[in-house]
């Protein structure tokens, strides 16, 4: 990308080129869709305001301050403002642009620094890394240990954090997904379509049972399903994090993974996952050697609705007489402009009463991993959708998004609802007896 040169701001790479800074007009459309802006009612907490703040800064006009950071990782990159903009701006790339450059500059904090590159750049990157965290993970959850700081007052009080994280993770699978399934599935009779399918990261070894209804849906839809071995983590926490150098590998390694099939589509049942491969083109795209790849494996990449919706999805006549509402995931509706497929899924299940939720796109405050590094302000953001869902009163929650999921589940579990919190594919399943 071209753009004017900074005094100290936007080295070599990952320039924001002036046509997407100078695109916004201003005309505050964006405000009211901003959960951050919700909050705090300040402008620099809009995007429009962050926009500002990026100019300035590539101008060389502000320096990268502490308030230019917090604001820059105050956002939770939901995207809601791009679906409001008429002027069609990609304000997404902008904010992970600057957390990019803050991070060349070595600007953040040493707790942030070192926490994304444990975590981020050495866990999630690496699958066996992950594995073996997510084991130690798993023998503390079942332990004695996390129950006594649970409940014991006194080392409650010194460790309120690392409770309060524990309740917002996930728990961890007794058997991981990829190590369930070998890698090529055929369906019980013809098969119409050779899907690939990603397992994941924390989906494969946190959000097992979900991969598992997709798989069964995708079988039942005459589908051959591709697990490929040799997968890796999309990337999607690393580049809405702002390490895009992390996220450019993991995506050439899923490329050169994913190409050596003669796939159809492949299929994703995470928001997140999903917006990041069909931008696997745009990352790569100054690459010579990956981006034609990379751009035709992204044009491949479907959500689970989408496809469905696309091959025609199969009838049932068993019922589901409950009353359930829809949660728009951030980067299903606003990074992948989806938001029918899902509800036509849902409204076609016989006997089910469904509500649409008010607000159903507004961000449950999960984004990522903001919900553990903005704890205070990810509750703020809850309790608006919680007040949403108890307005609508469901049985049950359908999204799309393993984020989501844990999170809504966390306010309904706090507020002592018997709401289930689930994924399109289980209710799929449920729908199908598969």
């Amino acid at each position: 990308m071209t753009t004017v040169r900074p005094n100290n701001f936007f080295l070599e790479t990952d320039i924001p080129s002036n046509d997407v800074i100078t695109n916004c007009m201003h005309c505050g459309l964006c405000l009211p869709v901003c959960p951050t802006y919700a909050i705090t009612g300040r402008e620099k907490s809009s995007p429009r305001g962050r926009i500002r703040l990026i100019k300035a800064v590539a101008e060389g006009t502000l320096d990268v301050t502490d308030g230019f950071i917090e604001e820059m990782n105050f956002c939770l990159d939901c995207q809601a403002c791009e679906t409001s903009c008429p002027a069609g701006v990609k304000y997404g790339s902008l904010v992970e642009s600057a957390r990019n450059q803050i991070r060349l500059l070595n600007k953040q904090s040493f707790l942030e620094k070192y926490l994304k590159k444990i975590f981020l750049t050495t866990v999630i990157s690496n699958t066996r890394w992950l594995k073996i965290t997510a084991k130690i993970l798993r023998l503390y959850q079942n332990s004695i240990v996390e129950k006594i700081i649970q409940k014991n007052k006194i080392i409650y009080f010194f460790v309120s954090k690392l409770v309060q994280l524990q309740k917002l993770s996930p728990r961890v699978d007794k058997l991981f997904f990829d190590e369930q399934h070998p890698e090529i599935l055929k369906p019980n009779g013809v098969s119409k379509y050779r899907i690939g399918f990603l397992s994941g990261c924390l989906m494969n070894v946190a959000f097992a049972k979900i991969n598992e209804d997709t798989i069964k849906v995708l079988l039942h839809h005459d589908c051959e399903v591709i697990i490929p071995k040799e997968q890796v983590c999309c990337g999607s926490l690393q580049a809405h994090n702002g390490d895009f150098e992390i996220a450019r590998e993991l995506a050439k390694k899923n490329v050169d993974v994913f190409s050596g099939y003669d796939l159809d589509a492949i299929v994703m049942n995470s928001a997140g996952c999903g917006a990041l491969m069909k931008e696997y083109g745009e990352y790569l795209k100054d690459d010579p050697k990956y981006f034609q790849k990379a751009q035709k494996l992204s044009n491949k990449v479907k959500d689970l609705s989408e496809f469905l919706i696309g091959i025609g999805l199969k009838k049932t006549e068993r019922k589901f007489t409950k009353r359930v509402t829809y949660h728009d995931a951030c980067h299903l509706i606003h990074a992948q402009k989806i938001y029918k497929e899902p509800r036509e899924i849902i409204q076609s299940i016989p006997g089910i009463q469904y509500i649409e939720l008010n607000e159903a796109s507004w961000c449950c405050g999960s984004a990522g991993i903001y919900n553990v590094v903005n704890y205070s302000d990810s509750m703020k953001i809850l309790d608006r959708k919680m007040e949403n869902i108890l307005s609508a009163n469901p049985e049950y929650i359908v999204t799309t998004n393993p984020g989501c999921i844990t999170q809504i589940a966390y306010g309904c579990k706090t507020r002592n609802l018997g709401t289930q919190v689930i994924h399109l594919a289980t209710l799929l399943r449920e729908i199908y007896g598969i």
